[in-house]
This record gives structure tokens, C-alpha cells and sequence, in this order.
């Protein structure tokens, strides 16, 4: 099939195309420079706003966290309903949806390429599962090996081949894409019931070189190795860090400190470490009286550092689910709210927890958490480093997306939630004093462009010549609207696509599902030296027999579990 997008405004940060009436081409999945008019379909949109297919890079959309949220929340299924029709699945859940249902929600936004951030490899295959039922988005997922006994275990024995090799393996065997550290050992010490080790973190949040009981490594030595070991194996996407002492107000020296203690680690053409949902790891202050935000302080640091790139987490003022593979944190917040909560630990690998909240404008703390997300972004000097997100459904479904995209683009927008909340909250912000307003270009680098260069998805996120044909299409003319003040229509906009195209074929239009197609799953596969890999095979056998209750040839994925299996090869070394 041809398709041909006539005269557009189109917004391609990657190429440095900036609001520009053009056309778009394509031809077999991709974007071409030409198709013949007369053959192709047309699609006229004259005064329409034109982007790449929208990108994300943290949003928990599949595994065994999401499927006990459902199991958790049965009140939440029945605020969003899904009908069934010709072409849809039916669904249920708001902050939690049904598989089928995320991947409908995603494209009606005009995203097509969405990555879980967050999965134990022992998991991995209940992840893939789900996965093969989301539709039209293109997938991957990251590996937790933050709280990992076989890396703990190498790091402290200064086994880093051994080390790389073995990640290298699980990410092959459980068709994995990148690195994730979610509160590095302490998850561990949690599961154990070391309270002893937690109190002094609780109580010192910024604490990264507390030696983890029984293993004797500390977090920076983890984030550190992890980080030598991405380097190793020539993964394209850095270590993705969860800090320690996430909801701990002072923790934003955390953050810091975790971006710091991999700097000399960096490569000048690439970032070392991506930390994510920092809004969370963002608190100045020494308890919940006098919390403040951190933002300034962390992006001084950021903007100064290239090193390191960041998303927000950014919080929405509605019901949703909390659920992180770090168990403790989720045992805090359910001491603080009384809300009902589920604990999981993975034998030797990682935990999770889930709580719900409802974020409330007159709440002190979910005002201020609300602040600072909001100002991370508005004080980076460079859109290429941050990347908007919600940490789908922790701060709230991604489906209010669009809302949080008008705060950054609208300081009306943001002046009007500022007056709705607590005025203690608002007291100790800076949003009133930043004139900051996104423009289109900077949106389209922040939900695409930037997302997709730190994925190392060189077919994403834009819409040059030999990209996919991933296309979404805005019934507004940015040349023409007035973003501050006329930001409800940019949202409303922004809600629905006119036109969402995945691999050039048709499957949102005026804001409806007109098909339903099957995207594909990205996995790396890190190629070592044999004898490495022969050694670690040995090794594996018995820590396999030693700590787990399943085999290690039945902890492998094969490839026809996966979604349109599409591996990505690296090298060692």
C-alpha cells in the first residue's frame, strides 16, 4: 500500500523540521521521498498537525505487576469500559487496563511504540504473554537486576566478564531489551526483613554505600557494575535506574548522588544512566512537614551533566494504581494512606508491591509531588534529556497524557490548576515565577524524538527516509492557535487523533480504532566470546540448581512466545 500525506505541518525534531508544510510519504511500512499520487491514498491534511508516531519510554503496560493490579482493584474496571465492535476487543480498567485495551488507548493518543520498564526475568515470559494481546504498539521490555543474587555475587567477587556474561544470557534467554535497577539491594534486604538496613536508609534516603546484608555490595557498587556491564555489552539503551529512597522526602540527594557515582563511567557520544520517574525521587526537606521540592538542585546537576538523561513521572490529580518492583517503598505507602496493599518476591531476583491512591489537589504532599515534575521540566536547558511521562499508572493512567503535555505547553494552563491547590504547596513552588511554555518541536523531541534516540530506535521517532511509517495526525493548525491561551483545544486535540498510521497502515481515524494490527516486540542479543559464554553456562547450571525451583532450560523464552520477534544484535567489549 502507498500512502501520501499532503501538505501537513509537520514537526520532525530528529531532522530539524520545525512547523513546516510538506508531505509525508510512504511505501512498504516505511517513509519514502516519493510514491505516485495517483496510485497511493491520500490523505489531505491541509491545517492538521503532523508527528512521528509517539514513543514511551516507561509506561508499566504488561507482566505480572499489572495483572495483580487488576486482580487488586476490581472498582477500577468498571470506570472505563471498554465495548466490543467490528474491529475492538471490548476492555475494562482505568488506571489499569485490559491488554487489548491499552494498545487501543495508546494509538487514539497517536503513540505506536510503548516499552514496560519494569520485569523480573523470572517473569518475563507472563510479560511476553501479554504482549502478544496488546495490538498496533510495537513493544519491549527492560530486566530487573538491581536486587539480582548472581550479580550481587559477581560485583562483590569483582567477576565483571562473569557478570556481563550473565546478563547477557538472561536478557537472550528471556527476551529482554535493557537494564533495570530499581533500588539497588535494597529490595533484597527487604525481602529478608533486614530492618535494621532499612531504618538507616529510611532514615537517610541519600545512604548509597550501606553494604547489603549477606551480599556485602552497596548500591553504588551495583549501579556502578550494572553500568560496566552495559558498557560490555554495547546495549542501546543505558542502565535505567529506579534511585533508592523513592517517597522518602531529602531524597533528591539521592538522585544525585546515583547520577554522579557513574559519571566517570561516560562515553562522550552517549548518556551512561537514564533515571526515571524523578518527580518521586525529587523531595528537599526532612519529613512530611517540611518537604519541598528538589528540582532546582537536580537539574543544576543535570544541565551541567550530559551523562545523564531523565523522564518525569509526572503526577495527575485523579485515582490510580501504584505498583514498582520496589517492595518497600509500597510497605511505606501503605502505612501512610491505610489503602489496601499486595507484596510479591521473586525467589532470588526482585520484589514488587502495589498500592492505590487517589491524588488529591488539596493534599499538601500530592500538591507539591504535582510542582515538581513540572519543574524538572521547565528548568532543562536541553529538551533532548527529559522525557514526559506519568510512570503509567503511578502518576496517574497514561491516558492523561494530553493534560500533562498542556501544563508544560500552557503557563495558563498550569496558573489554572495552581489555583486549585493547596496554597501551602503552591507557597514553596516556583511554577508561579516560570514563564517557560513548551513549543510544539519541544513536545515532539520530548514524547518522540528524544525517546526514541535514547532507545537506540533508529527507525523511530521520526520521519525521515527509511523510517517506519509511524505517523499520528492532530485536527489542529499549530501555526494558527495560540498554545498558552488556547490550551483546552491543544488537549482536545491531542486526545484523539484524526489519524494514528502504524507500519503505514490506517488503524486510528477521528479519534476511533479502524484496525487492528499486530506490533512487534524488540529483544537484544548481546553475542559474547565463546569461552566466556561456556564458563558462564557452567556457572549457571549449578547456581541454577542452588537457587531456583525451575530449571535453567525451562527458564528460557523461545522465540515463538514472542511477538514478531525482532532481536537486536551487540558485541562484547
Amino acid at each position: 500500500m502507498e500512502l501520501l500525506i499532503k501538505n501537513g505541518v509537520v514537526y520532525d525534531p530528529k531532522n530539524g523540521i520545525d512547523g513546516e508544510v510538506m508531505d509525508v510519504a510512504i511505501r512498504d511500512k516505511k517513509v519514502v521521498d516519493r510514491v505516485d499520487e495517483s496510485k497511493a491514498y491520500v490523505i489531505d491534511a491541509s491545517n492538521k498537525l503532523i508527528m512521528p508516531g509517539g514513543v514511551d519510554l516507561h509506561s508499566h503496560i504488561a507482566g505480572p505487576k499489572c495483572n495483580i493490579g487488576r486482580m487488586l482493584r476490581p472498582e477500577d474496571h468498571y470506570k472505563d469500559v471498554e465495548p466490543r465492535t467490528q474491529v475492538k476487543r471490548s476492555g475494562v480498567g482505568y488506571s489499569v487496563p485490559s491488554s487489548f485495551t491499552i494498545g487501543y488507548r495508546y494509538a487514539i493518543l497517536g503513540y505506536t511504540t510503548v516499552f514496560e520498564p519494569a520485569n523480573p526475568p523470572l517473569k518475563m515470559l507472563h510479560c511476553h504473554h501479554e504482549f502478544r494481546d496488546i495490538p498496533i504498539l510495537d513493544k519491549g521490555c527492560f530486566v530487573m537486576f538491581g536486587n539480582n543474587w548472581f550479580v550481587m555475587e559477581y560485583l562483590r567477587d569483582n567477576k565483571l566478564d562473569e557478570c556481563a556474561a550473565y546478563v547477557a544470557w538472561t536478557l537472550d534467554a528471556t527476551k529482554g531489551y535493557a537494564i533495570k535497577i530499581v533500588d539497588p539491594g535494597c529490595v533484597e534486604a527487604w525481602k529478608w526483613g533486614d530492618v535494621e538496613f532499612l531504618d538507616i536508609l529510611w532514615g537517610r534516603p541519600e545512604e548509597i554505600d550501606e553494604p547489603v546484608p549477606r551480599f556485602g555490595v552497596t548500591s553504588r557498587e551495583i549501579v556502578r557494575g550494572l553500568c560496566k556491564v552495559n558498557k560490555l555489552l554495547n546495549l542501546p539503551h543505558p542502565i535505567h535506574v529506579h534511585a533508592n529512597g523513592l517517597g522518602t522526602p531529602g531524597n533528591y540527594q539521592t538522585t544525585i548522588d546515583t547520577m554522579d557515582c557513574v559519571k566517570d563511567l561516560a562515553e562522550e557520544d552517549r548518556p551512561a544512566i537514564h533515571m526515571t520517574h524523578v518527580q518521586f525521587n525529587g523531595y528537599a526537606g526532612s519529613d512530611w512537614i517540611t518537604i519541598r521540592s528538589g528540582a532546582h538542585e537536580i537539574m543544576k546537576y543535570v544541565n551541567a551533566n550530559k551523562h545523564v538523561t531523565i523522564d518525569l513521572g509526572q503526577v495527575i490529580f485523579t485515582d490510580t494504581t501504584t505498583m514498582t518492583g520496589d517492595g518497600p517503598f509500597e510497605y511505606k505507602l501503605h502505612l501512610l494512606t491505610k489503602n489496601k496493599w499486595t507484596n510479591a518476591d521473586v525467589e532470588s531476583e526482585e520484589g514488587a508491591g502495589l498500592v492505590p491512591i487517589h491524588y488529591k489537589k488539596s493534599n499538601f504532599v500530592h500538591a507539591t509531588m504535582w510542582t515538581i515534575g513540572l519543574e524538572l521540566a521547565l528548568l532543562a536547558k536541553d529538551p533532548w534529556r527529559i522525557f514526559m511521562t506519568t510512570d503509567h499508572p503511578n502518576g496517574g493512567p497514561f491516558t492523561h497524557y494530553p493534560r500533562a503535555i498542556t501544563w508544560l505547553m500552557s503557563k495558563e494552563a498550569r496558573k489554572r490548576t495552581l489555583d486549585k491547590i493547596s496554597k501551602r504547596a503552591r507557597s514553596r513552588s516556583d511554577l508561579d515565577n516560570m514563564d517557560r511554555e513548551y513549543s510544539f518541536y519541544e513536545i515532539a523531541i520530548a514524547t518522540r524524538a528524544a525517546n526514541a534516540r535514547i532507545l537506540g530506535l533508529k527507525d523511530k521517532g521520526h520521519l525521515g527516509v527509511g523510517a517506519d511509517a509511524d505517523v499520528a495526525i492532530y485536527d489542529i493548525n499549530p501555526r494558527e492557535v495560540d498554545q498558552s491561551r488556547d490550551y483546552k483545544k491543544v488537549r482536545k486535540a491531542l486526545s484523539k487523533a484524526a489519524f494514528t498510521i502504524k507500519e503505514g497502515e490506517i488503524v486510528v481515524k477521528d479519534g476511533d480504532i479502524v484496525k487492528s494490527i499486530e506490533g512487534r516486540t524488540y529483544w537484544v542479543k548481546p553475542n559474547l566470546p565463546s569461552d566466556l559464554m561456556n564458563a558462564i553456562t557452567s556457572d549457571l547450571t549449578k547456581k541454577f540448581r542452588d537457587y531456583y525451583t525451575v530449571e535453567m532450560e525451562n527458564f528460557k523464552i523461545h522465540d515463538r512466545f514472542v511477538t514478531r520477534s525482532t532481536p537486536m544484535p551487540t558485541y562484547y567489549g
